[in-house]
């Protein structure tokens, strides 16, 4: 068993010597990886990262943002025979010598991925603002994925690697909440573990403030929730407008029974003849975007099994292009034929 221990980088150099010194460069049983992700850094990061023993590197050029770190270093990862991946950060915030208890169940087979809980409450320098934010960003992630999870927003997590081929990282904010909801209908068993995190070295810098976080946030919630369940979302706008629609011409009928003439009330008909139009659009939308839900499944599938040939650790076992064609063909007439 390789577990590889990633650190995302953005001009580190300063906290990075603490979290490689307390990085655990053993577990029992497992052999263990640092991999430094450097989003193009202008300092000595790198520098610093070979100086602590670090051989394993992942470089931009110019920074691409947490998500495109974390999938590159996932990448790099799998590539090196990696069957379970820790995402740490590098200002030093998480305790790096709980890293043995995170991959514990993942290592037990008791859980795909383990993701620990920061007990954002009792974090001193949180303002309750933030802590109130925090509860309910877990709150919305949890009901989108289906999950229970304290603390959704945390970045100290660890990925088996089953769990990371099946997972795709889409988003260019951050990738964590994006994968739980993706963990959550794919039904991989998530875990938590309550961890105390260190002492705040710096501002975030992958936010300026709470409403750009929120915002983006939000966006990436949205923009997963409608991947997965789309016809929750459309249904309900579609029943929210036919009763609008309903409303005001029920009115109308009402009111023209009553009087015998539709002076005056043409403008109740006239709204709902829109929500009437805006229902159906709604409804369709709803029967498109869950035909491409279907086609989106299809092609992860397809994915997932790329992905295993290209990660697969004995290239000697691999099959040739030919003879996968062929397999998938045949299962693709099997699937036509149902």
């Amino acid at each position: 068993m390789k577990v590889f221990i990633q650190i995302p980088c953005l001009n580190e150099e300063t906290t990075l010597p603490a979290v490689l010194s307390s990085v655990p460069r053993s577990i029992a049983g497992v052999e263990t990886e640092i991999l430094v992700i450097d989003d193009g850094s202008t300092d000595a990061t790198v520098e610093v990262a070979r100086a602590h023993g670090v051989h394993h590197f992942v470089r931009h050029t110019r920074t691409m943002g947490l998500a495109r770190s974390f999938r590159d270093g996932v990448h790099y990862a799998l590539a090196h025979g990696a069957d379970v991946v820790v995402n740490t950060d590098g200002d030093n915030q998480y305790p790096q010598d709980r890293i043995p208890d995170l991959v514990a169940p993942i290592l037990a087979g008791e859980a795909d991925i383990v993701i620990a809980d920061r007990q954002t409450a009792t974090i001193a320098e949180f303002s309750a603002f933030k802590k109130l934010m925090q509860r309910v960003g877990s709150a919305v992630v949890n009901g989108a994925a289906d999950t229970d999870l304290p603390d959704a927003a945390s970045g100290f997590r660890a990925y088996s690697r089953p769990a990371l081929i099946r997972l795709n990282v889409v988003t260019e904010f951050s990738y964590c909440m994006e994968t739980i909801i993706q963990a959550g209908h794919k039904r991989l068993k998530i875990a938590s573990i309550p961890v105390t995190t260190n002492a705040k070295t710096r501002e975030s810098r992958l936010f300026t403030s709470n409403a750009q976080h929120m915002r983006k946030s939000a966006a990436a919630i949205t923009r997963s929730y409608l991947m997965f369940k789309p016809q929750a979302v459309f249904a309900s706008l579609t029943a929210l407008f036919a009763v609008l629609a309903l409303v005001p011409m029920v009115r109308f009928l009402i009111l023209w029974a009553a009087n015998g003439e539709a002076a005056g009330n043409v403008q109740s008909l006239i709204f709902g003849a829109i929500m009437s139009v805006a229902a159906l659009l709604a409804l369709a939308l709803g029967v498109l975007s869950e035909l491409q839900r279907t086609n989106r499944i299809l092609l992860e599938e397809q994915l997932e099994r790329i992905k295993e040939l290209q990660y697969r650790r004995d290239p000697s076992a691999t099959p040739s292009w030919e003879s996968w064609s062929t397999e998938a063909a045949r299962e693709i007439e099997e699937i036509d034929h149902v």
